[in-house]
């Protein structure tokens, strides 16, 4: 996906720094290595964490279910 709208309100109160907030199954927007300086999200599912601190201010660290490996940069908030 390239450049999803990351609206204020899906990042006020899950930015992906929180290890706490970010599980298996979630569906968040994520920044892989090679796109770090482009800015560019990739959208996927959470396979594994893999980002072992409590908090990581450039994200944490998961793989999502298509084997891709990034940062999280934004989590996507349920339906209401």
């Amino acid at each position: 996906m390239d450049n999803p709208r990351v609206d204020k309100e899906m990042t006020e109160y899950n930015d992906g720094t929180r290890r706490s907030d970010i599980r298996p199954g979630l569906h968040v927007f994520i920044v892989l290595k090679q796109d770090q300086g482009t800015g560019k999200l990739t959208e996927g599912i959470v396979q594994d964490i893999l980002t072992n601190a409590p908090v990581h201010p450039r994200g944490i660290k998961v793989r999502l279910d298509t084997g891709e490996v990034g940062r999280v940069q934004a989590v996507q908030p349920l339906e209401r």
